[in-house]
């Protein structure tokens, strides 16, 4: 190509990442994705504690104990899956409700939290079937709301509610006539709590008409957003195509300086929060874990010392590097890179706009994933069902996530391994590019 060519194609393909860069910009921040976010990493703790709860009662109290000593101390996790696991969507929805309030600067978003959590218990089933323990066929009660509609199932209506009822409400106590404003002479709790009333009153009563609605066609909105909306959405996000698509996307938008949280926390961070919790459920009630792709997922096999697995990275030029600027960079940023914080590594290096480094930081993580996804497929480890913080190290997230199973540690040294193998020729590229821009300086 010649320099004519050249200077023409540049633009062009500057003028592209300038128009990428500002789509995705406009996505991240778009209020409901932003909302949901803030929603989850509000709660990230309580579902981590769930975590630990699965790993005590079905781990570390069977290797003490048995018997009907073992049974008195399961309690312990089962208290505490059920008060975070299995009550999810009525966690997330007040939570989805306040941040959507607040994020849209509205100013009681305390008190739309409220909506949508009245809401979410207008919307479950009036009449569910459940199994006495002295009968095997089901009996239909009235007056319950069972795990198994608050919990995981329920999640994705949760979310759906929340953001549906904060919308409904914010909107209403912007309509003047529906105020009641009761003057200055009143505390300014109560004055808030009369001026938002009627639209209180008219949110909570069009949930109220689908539930009527829902119940004269014999269902309830959880169970058909769980049906129509949740498992499709999941088996395409979290199926192996879509995850890596939409995975890489979000490292390759960090590559231009754009946090990677704007794709993935939006489109893929809930879709499986969502697995994870039922593999969590899973194990707590017996049962084999069946989700491959899961939160402890991208943790344990797709990111190992941070986006773009530069753990690898690290090690590579530990390993090959005599480039002095990235050895001193490396060292800064061992110790947090163990911890999956790789931010001095994406700026310091840079992985930022620098075109040798972007092939491995995008393409490393895919490698990982398979590797993870094929071992689990095949039968060589199941797949993870203890939710692990992500800032675990690496190794020990994979004994952890596991439930202390080794060959997921195994799996994990293959992919530090190959991705390592696979970084080194692309940090020789750079290091030559690095010195022939500073002989030109």
């Amino acid at each position: 190509m010649n320099n004519s060519a050249k200077n023409q194609a540049h633009p062009q393909l500057q003028k592209f990442l300038d128009k990428f860069t500002e789509v995705s910009v406009q996505i991240g921040n778009q209020v409901h994705l932003r909302s949901l976010r803030d929603a989850f990493a509000t709660l990230m703790p309580m579902f981590i504690l769930a975590g630990v709860a699965v790993l005590f009662n079905n781990v570390i109290f069977t290797w003490l104990m048995k018997g009907a000593i073992l049974a008195r101390f399961q309690v312990f996790g089962t208290a505490l899956t059920n008060g975070t696991l299995n009550i999810a969507s009525i966690l997330i929805a007040p939570m989805i409700g306040y941040y959507l309030a607040k994020n849209k600067v509205y100013e009681n978003p305390i008190s739309a939290a409220a909506v949508s959590l009245a809401a979410v218990f207008i919307m479950l089933a009036i009449k569910v079937n459940v199994v006495p323990l002295s009968g095997k066929k089901p009996v239909e009660i009235t007056g319950a709301a069972l795990y198994s509609q608050i919990g995981t199932t329920g999640m994705f209506a949760g979310i759906i509610i929340g953001l549906l009822a904060t919308e409904i409400y914010t909107r209403l106590t912007k309509v003047k006539v529906l105020k009641i404003n009761l003057g200055d002479q009143v505390p300014p709790a109560v004055g808030q709590s009369f001026s938002s009333l009627i639209p209180s009153l008219l949110t909570l009563s069009v949930f109220g008409i689908l539930a009527a609605i829902f119940a004269y066609f014999k269902t309830d909105l959880v169970t058909l957003i769980s049906r129509l909306i949740q498992n499709p959405l999941r088996s395409v996000n979290t199926s192996l195509p879509g995850f890596l698509l939409i995975y890489s996307t979000g490292n390759f938008l960090y590559t231009l300086g754009i946090h990677q949280t704007v794709i993935n926390g939006s489109l893929l961070d809930p879709l499986n929060l969502v697995n994870m919790n039922e593999n969590m459920a899973a194990v707590a009630a017996g049962k084999q874990p069946i989700h491959i792709i899961n939160t402890d997922f991208v943790t344990v096999y797709s990111q190992m010392g941070g986006t773009g697995l530069t753990l690898s990275l690290i090690i590579a030029v530990l390993l090959v590097s005599r480039y002095k600027p990235y050895k001193d960079v490396v060292r800064l940023a061992t110790v947090p890179g163990i911890f999956e914080i790789n931010e001095p590594i994406i700026f310091g290096f840079p992985i930022v706009f620098n075109i040798p480094m972007i092939i491995p930081f995008v393409l490393s993580p895919v490698i990982g994933s398979l590797i993870g996804y094929f071992a689990t497929a095949i039968g060589f480890v199941k797949p993870l069902s203890v939710l692990i913080p992500w800032t675990t190290p690496p190794l020990l997230s994979g004994l952890l996530a596991s439930a202390g199973d080794w060959k997921v540690v195994l799996v994990q040294l293959i992919i530090l391994i190959i991705c390592t193998l696979f970084y080194i020729p692309f940090i020789k590229i750079s290091e030559r590019v690095a010195l022939k821009q500073a002989e030109r300086l």
